[in-house]
């Protein structure tokens, strides 16, 4: 799978781009730091999965969820946020699932492996 990891922290990137190796999910996969960014590599990279942070500088992650979604449907995102509060508006705003960042990573795993058979159906 092709995935896009969008976050405004190195650090987070890298330790989820590590996780998804670990797990052999891994194709390519590319980064970006802030939702401009992320709107940008969905057009030009044309990930499987997006990792969105829900708050983000320039665009938030809601935001370029919509605009994502609106343009490609067929990408799934995935929003991520520390805030429980952002499930439903991830939701309304077209994302194929949530995830909180405290959530242990078997949670990520498993909505991963819903959207990895999903596409195979």
């Amino acid at each position: 799978m092709r995935f896009l990891i969008v976050d405004d922290t190195s650090r987070a990137r890298h330790s989820m781009k590590a996780l998804l190796e670990v797990w052999n999910l891994v194709d390519e996969v590319r980064e970006a730091e802030n939702g401009r960014e992320a709107l940008r590599l969905a057009g030009e990279f044309q990930p499987d999965v997006i990792l969105m942070d829900a708050r983000l500088p320039l665009v938030s992650g809601l935001e370029a969820t919509r605009q994502i979604k609106a343009q490609w449907p067929h990408i799934k995102i995935i929003v991520m946020s520390v805030f429980l509060d952002y499930q439903t508006l991830a939701k309304e705003a077209g994302a194929d699932g949530f995830v909180s960042k405290s959530d242990p990573p078997d949670v990520l795993r498993s909505l991963l492996a819903k959207i990895q058979h999903s596409d195979q159906e």
